[in-house]
């Protein structure tokens, strides 16, 4: 597995990154660790999770993942590049989400405690914040950074207009700026490419997308017929409506079958075409790939290193160039 560094950082991650979400609810902790041992054995060093993962379960399930992934660090903490995130509401009083001072000073912290280590490499913002004055954020990760809690900062689900002003913030008042962003990237969601990617080539931030499978539609193994399939992320608890809106259309599955056609020809699963995809993008550092089961790892994080051919990743853009658009009709 090749390692990249992160945006303009000094920071060296896999070009894959292990999406832990699934973790505590979807998968249990043994099934978990065989994830994460499969993901080690394939070279993966960069480790995603967040405070309030699982997805799908209620929020008194928030913190398990982080718990899981904990355990399974110890030692061997020092080999891993381990990344987190606050926003979600972590407990039933206002104060306890979002990105205030007194929030994201005691989330780090949780959050610590939790994964069983004294930092985190990348510490994010899970989401933005509208009640929250960016400065008062930025000051508060800033005193993150300098106490040692964590290497490094981003965001995950932030517009291109937000970064923009957070940087320029972080410029003015002397702080630690933002090096990452997290945000939903794959074939069927092509928006961030018109704002957001331009901006992170041009500032250096370093891009962690997730969703390069759309949920799994871009596995092909779903059927619009026979409905949301039991078991996954279409029909998981919490996230289940979720996921259908965001993909459970026709105009998704004729692009699904359209480009599981273009794998066949290029002698390749759908599933490492689409992972390959997003990888190709000069601005994405490493795509972040989920599982359920250890072996769905194996087709994806090979996509994370196969370098496409360029008529082929020429007729993936012309296939799906209507995703692009926001306002795409469906």
């Amino acid at each position: 597995m090749d390692h990249v560094r992160l945006g303009r950082t000094g920071l060296w991650v896999s070009k894959a990154c292990l999406g832990t979400m699934t973790f505590g609810y979807q998968c249990d902790e043994d099934a978990s660790f065989a994830i994460l041992d499969r993901a080690a054995e394939l070279g993966v060093t960069f480790l995603d999770t967040a405070d309030i993962y699982p997805v799908g379960g209620s929020w008194e399930l928030a913190g398990r993942t982080e718990e899981i992934v904990g355990a399974w660090l110890q030692g061997r903490r020092d080999e891993y590049v381990v990344a987190t995130k606050c926003f979600f509401p972590m407990g039933r009083r206002r104060w306890q989400g979002g990105n205030s001072r007194k929030h994201v000073l005691e989330a780090i912290d949780a959050s610590l405690r939790r994964l069983r280590t004294d930092y985190v490499d990348l510490y994010q913002l899970h989401w933005y914040d509208t009640d929250t004055p960016v400065d008062e954020t930025l000051g508060a990760l800033d005193d993150i950074v300098q106490s040692g809690k964590a290497r490094y900062i981003g965001v995950s689900n932030w517009l291109a207009y937000q970064l923009a002003r957070a940087l320029g913030r972080s410029e003015v008042l002397r702080v630690a700026r933002f090096d990452s962003v997290q945000p939903r990237y794959s074939l069927l969601f092509r928006e961030i490419e018109r704002e957001l990617l331009p901006l992170c080539a041009e500032e250096g931030v370093g891009v962690i997308p997730y969703n390069p499978l759309a949920g799994g539609l871009l596995t092909g193994k779903h059927r619009r017929e026979t409905g949301p399939t039991e078991g996954t992320r279409f029909t998981l608890g919490t996230s289940a409506d979720r996921y259908q809106d965001r993909y459970w259309h026709d105009r998704e599955f004729d692009s699904v079958a359209a480009l599981q056609q273009v794998a066949v020809e290029a002698g390749m699963s759908l599933t490492r075409l689409a992972v390959a995809w997003v990888a190709a993008h000069p601005v994405v550092t490493a795509p972040i790939l989920g599982a359920s089961r250890p072996e769905q790892l194996d087709e994806s994080i090979a996509g994370a290193t196969t370098v496409l051919d360029a008529e082929v990743k020429t007729r993936l853009d012309e296939l799906t160039a209507e995703y692009r658009r926001g306002d795409a009709a469906r």
